[in-house]
Order: C-alpha cells, then structure tokens, then sequence
C-alpha cells in the first residue's frame, strides 16, 4: 500500500486534467487556471510522498510524466486553441504547446543533470503562465496570442538555466535565489492579488536570467 500513495496522487493530477480539459473545451476559460492549480499540488504532493516514504520507482516517475502532460500540456495547448478559436483562423498554433510540452518532458526524464536548476520552462509553470492570462485587465488581439503560443513553446525547450525551488536547507545560505524568488511572488501576490497570476511565471523567468547573469559575472 505505502508504495502506491504518490502514485495515487500522480493519478489525482491526471484526473484534475482531464476534467480541466472538459470544462474548457466548453468553453469554461477562467477555470482552467484553478484546474491547473490543484493538479500542480498533487504534482507536488507526489514527488514529496516518495520521497518522504522512499518508494521512489521507475513506474512512477513515467505515471508522473505522462500526467504532466495531461494537466499541464494538453490543458493550456486545448485552452489557448480555445480561445484563439473565437478570432484567428491560425487557431491550430495552440497545438505546438503540446507538443513542446512532450518534447520538455522526454528531455527532462533523460537529463540527470536538472537537480538544482531547469533547463527551460517546466510544463506547470508554463501551463499557469498561459491559463493565468484570463486575470489580465486588458483584451489580448489574435496575433499577441500567436505570439504568446510559440514563446511558451520555444521556453519549455529553451537551454535558458531557471531556478528549481529544491532546498537543500531551509537556511539563507545556499538558497537566496530561491528565498528573492518567494519573496518576490509573495510581494506580487500581497499587492495585486489575482491580477497578479499573469506576470508571476515572467518575473520568475527574469529573475532566473539576473541570477545566471550574477553568477557567472562573478
């Protein structure tokens, strides 16, 4: 039974995700967001799970790949089609988030050296930048969505170095790109609120690149 909790949770985030992916081939937009929400804490609660009861498998980290690629590259690729639906014949360019979220998954259970660090955009952090852009006061036009669909895309396969929030303490030293990090979206969060969603994956692709940028100056 111990062995099968966090393959349960991995199996709870495919199920938010698919759900997620009826609910807005609807039409229902705005709550894709929520359903990536909550399938990005069973994401984590999985992994936390195994390894707080040590049954890491071989079996689970694919279970969790393949609903990675549910909840977080399907849901925001059918979300953006969606929506790119209703003003664009070019609406099939939502297609390639998924298939880029693939690609960055297949890489990422190839890549033993993403321990610290993430080579790209991971796929739940690229699936709230884009299912969060409902909060956004302001109309986006078709070709800014376009526009938006291939930036995601070519993120999650970047060779762009972002910051992964695994402490290896919970002290100050060794972990003050990630301490900035929290702080910041926390700051963004106390401010804005919800129409803050939208520019939290952006900040922290900016401050992964000023973190880079710092350390390899000196």
């Amino acid at each position: 039974m111990k062995k099968n909790i966090p393959n349960l949770l991995t199996c709870l985030n495919l199920a938010i995700g698919c759900v997620g992916i009826y609910y807005t081939l609807l039409g229902e937009g705005p709550e894709a967001f929520y359903f990536v929400i909550v399938a990005g804490l069973f994401d984590f609660l999985d992994g936390f799970a195994a390894r707080l009861l040590k049954v890491q498998s071989e079996i689970g980290k694919q279970l969790d790949s393949l609903s990675d690629m549910v909840s977080f590259g399907l849901l925001p690729s059918f979300y953006m089609l969606q929506w790119l639906q209703q003003s664009s014949q070019y609406f099939w360019v939502a297609i390639v988030i998924a298939i880029f979220s693939a690609i960055r998954l297949a890489v990422f259970n190839l890549d033993e050296s993403q321990t610290d660090s993430f080579n790209g955009l991971p796929t739940p952090a690229n699936a709230i930048m884009l299912t969060s852009l409902t909060f956004l006061p302001f109309e986006i036009y078709e070709y800014t969505l376009i526009s938006i669909c291939i930036f995601s895309a070519i993120m999650l396969v970047s060779p762009i170095r972002l910051i992964a929030l695994k402490f290896s303490s919970s002290g100050w030293k060794g972990n003050e790109e990630r301490w900035v990090l929290i702080i910041g979206i926390l700051i963004l969060l106390a401010v804005f609120r919800w129409t803050s969603f939208p520019y939290i994956i952006p900040f922290y692709i900016m401050a992964s690149i000023i973190s880079f940028v710092a350390r390899t100056i000196r």
